[in-house]
């Protein structure tokens, strides 16, 4: 059975804040120039991706999302963790989410986890999470014509409804949740189908290519153009622990002692087309209003960057 939760030292709106803001100065706002990002292939399902992402993590980055989980009396990173693993259901173990999340540090993941949920309910944190979703959409995106909204939410959510669940826990969880009844949390919530639907396919794309999670991360940070550790250390993961998945990239010939070779390039290359092809039932029942879908998210996700609601690293907004 799931922990109850248990009274803990209440913080202040003031503690809240600076939580938040902490967080949002050093994700959120640019810092100088913007960082290269060696960019993706273009696909269809990849245009789709990035056009929904910022869309689907406004439900933790905007203020009002953040401050939800605050509300309860989580803490940034494990309101996170908990509002993201509660569609896989009130008693889901931590050995699940770890697995489901697929790119976090073990040991880390489930300390995170446990704690959490003995702060706040299953319903607590899902109510919370939808509620802050949606008003730190409409926030961001104040500007944006409210047809633009409502078409993106209903068309993304007709196309994910029918898609087959096979092998995605997140995705199949998440659509087993109530829809919110406004147009900004059913645009959140279609574009965060779309995100975890992509998620779970990419995870079975990894795995298929015989790569635990320490490696994974190192891998997509060089491909993306970090440098080793930049990114994936904020998944949880030790220095010594990355510095082995270097070694193992190594060893394999995908990585030399600065950045990948044109073997690991093309092996992560094809890891994306992989999860590309893991799309393509979606991208299939989109057919001729995938363009206009892209667009509408590539409209949102220009408010939501102005409105300094989604990282604007735009290699952190490419890795998830």
């Amino acid at each position: 059975m799931q922990s109850k939760p248990h009274p803990r030292p209440h913080r202040s709106d003031q503690d809240a804040r600076m939580d938040y803001d902490a967080i949002a100065q050093h994700f959120l706002m640019p810092a100088g120039a913007t960082p290269p990002l060696t960019e993706p292939q273009r696909t269809p399902a990849r245009r789709l991706r990035d056009a929904c992402e910022a869309v689907a993590t406004v439900g933790w980055w905007s203020r009002a999302a953040a401050e939800s989980f605050l509300a309860l009396d989580h803490e940034f990173f494990d309101g996170y963790v908990w509002g993201r693993a509660a569609s896989l259901g009130s008693d889901v173990s931590a050995p699940v989410v770890v697995a489901a999340f697929g790119v976090f540090d073990a040991a880390m993941l489930t300390a995170v986890f446990e704690r959490a949920r003995t702060i706040s309910t299953h319903d607590a944190i899902l109510s919370a999470r939808a509620a802050g979703a949606a008003a730190g959409l409409a926030a961001a995106t104040a500007a944006v014509d409210m047809t633009l909204v409502e078409a993106f939410g209903d068309r993304l959510l007709a196309a994910t409804d029918s898609l087959d669940g096979l092998g995605r826990p997140l995705f199949s969880g998440l659509r087993g949740l109530p829809v919110p009844a406004d147009a900004h949390g059913r645009a959140w919530r279609a574009a965060e189908l779309v995100r975890e639907h992509r998620g779970d396919g990419h995870i079975g794309a990894l795995v298929a290519a015989g790569l635990d999670m320490a490696e994974a991360n190192v891998l997509t940070e060089m491909w993306l153009g970090y440098q080793l550790g930049e990114y994936s250390a904020t998944r949880g993961f030790a220095a010594e622990r990355l510095e082995s998945a270097a070694d193992a990239l190594k060893a394999r010939g995908w990585l030399d002692a600065h950045a990948l070779t044109p073997t690991g390039r093309a092996a992560r290359d094809e890891i994306e087309l992989a999860t590309d092809r893991s799309q393509q039932a979606l991208i299939d029942q989109l057919g001729d209003d995938l363009s206009t879908v892209t667009a509408q998210g590539n409209a949102l996700t220009e408010s939501i960057l102005r409105a300094h609601a989604a990282p604007s690293d735009p290699r952190k907004r490419a890795a998830g």
